[in-house]
């Protein structure tokens, strides 16, 4: 049976993990870099107040993401910045001092040679990176866990990328992507870490930063009171917890890390609460695909676990209510495009809000008409095939 979990952590009192790495100087950096890029431009902060009065909070903002780079999701801000990072040091520079411009040009290629960079991916962190290799004029290889959507793969191959759907769950894409890579000397650009594995996984975190930097710009003076973000392994959970807990301090919003209930490793690993990482395996047959991650980012983790509030696993007919809300605007709410990821943040307010049953959980988050809640939809109409299945045909309108 899917239903909604939630495990709340207390605030932790002592030493906590450093956001030295996380913090509004390291943001600025990675917003210069991706400035550099012609392609940039601010994605929008939208404001549904109409929507907020009809569920009894104060109000609710949605950094929207569908417009990041023409992508229509958030991944490339974490692999170009780790890719830039990347050949900042093959080349002896830092990235400060590359911007795209200098990075296509003759003299850096002539230094870095001809690099491959290969990756695991449910779609958009793949087509990132093929994005940015071929605008490098470098290659890109991408391995996809079975299941992906054909429209997410046809725009990896659209970037020039050498991309296949494989029968493999998507940590087990990982793992053979980063056995290819060792064979045949490739970068591997992968927003989970391991041992001898943390400097890209770091990077493309710092990369995430740039969305916090100008939602937190976006926001002005407004505070916002609650954050609801979706993890997969938790990257960039970890990257939004960690940006405005280090700029709000101990008063930084109430945080809360949401999963789809069948890959649902981060909140297995807070329930436990035995300083072990805690993983999920099998299909993680989610219609959630880029949430559906086994195995939680370590550098990730320490953080979300120092700095996050609650943890909740959610049934899959919550994002697809999310995706119908956002398709659906009351009023002179502005439409957004969301996609499975994108839209559970929304989709479980709005269940909580609006359930009796869910007293309990509005109670534990801390939720009332004052509430100021913060969302990232992080993807838009990736998968346009499950999109029109959702808005059209009304699937996975409730799973008992």
């Amino acid at each position: 049976m899917n239903n909604i979990k939630s495990v709340k952590f207390n605030r932790k009192i002592g030493k906590k993990a450093s956001l030295d790495f996380l913090n509004k100087e390291i943001a600025s950096k990675a917003r210069e870099f991706h400035k550099s890029f012609n392609q940039y431009k601010e994605t929008p902060l939208t404001t549904l107040g109409n929507l907020a009065d009809e569920i009894g909070v104060s109000n609710i903002f949605v950094k929207d993401e569908s417009h990041r780079f023409n992508l229509n999701a958030f991944k490339v801000l974490g692999c170009s910045y780790a890719i830039g990072n990347y050949m900042a040091d093959k080349i002896g520079v830092h990235i400060d001092e590359l911007s795209y411009e200098k990075m296509i040009s003759d003299d850096v290629k002539a230094k870095t040679g001809d690099i491959t960079f290969v990756t695991a991916t449910d779609g958009n962190h793949g087509r990132g990176v093929a994005w940015t290799a071929n605008k490098l004029n470098q290659k890109s290889v991408v391995y996809m866990p079975k299941g992906s959507a054909q429209n997410r793969l046809d725009n990896i191959k659209a970037e020039g990328s050498e991309a296949t759907i494989t029968e493999m769950n998507y940590d087990e894409a990982v793992g053979y992507a980063n056995e290819i890579a060792e064979k045949n000397d490739w970068v591997l650009i992968q927003d989970t870490a391991w041992e001898g594995y943390n400097e890209i996984p770091t990077w493309i975190m710092q990369g995430y930063t740039t969305m916090a930097l100008e939602t937190y710009e976006q926001l002005g003076d407004t505070k916002p009171t609650h954050i609801f973000i979706q993890a997969g392994v938790g990257s960039l959970a970890a990257s939004i917890q960690g940006f405005f807990a280090s700029v709000y301090g101990e008063h930084r919003p109430i945080t809360t890390i949401v999963e789809p209930n069948k890959a649902d490793c981060i909140y297995k690993t807070a329930k436990k609460n035995d300083g072990e990482i805690h993983f999920v395996t099998g299909d993680m047959d989610t219609i959630m695909a880029g949430l559906a991650c086994g195995e939680p980012n370590p550098i990730a983790w320490n953080v979300l676990k120092d700095y996050s509030d609650n943890f909740i696993s959610t049934p899959d007919y919550l994002s697809a209510k999310g995706v119908r809300v956002l398709a659906n605007p009351l009023k002179d709410d502005k439409k957004i495009i969301s996609g499975e990821s994108g839209s559970i943040g929304i989709g479980l307010l709005v269940e909580i809000m609006q359930k009796d049953e869910l007293k309990w959980l509005k109670d534990e988050l801390k939720l009332d008409k004052n509430s100021k809640v913060l969302f990232f939809n992080t993807e838009g109409d990736t998968d346009q095939e499950n999109y029109k299945k959702i808005l059209w045909d009304g699937e996975y309108s409730r799973i008992s």
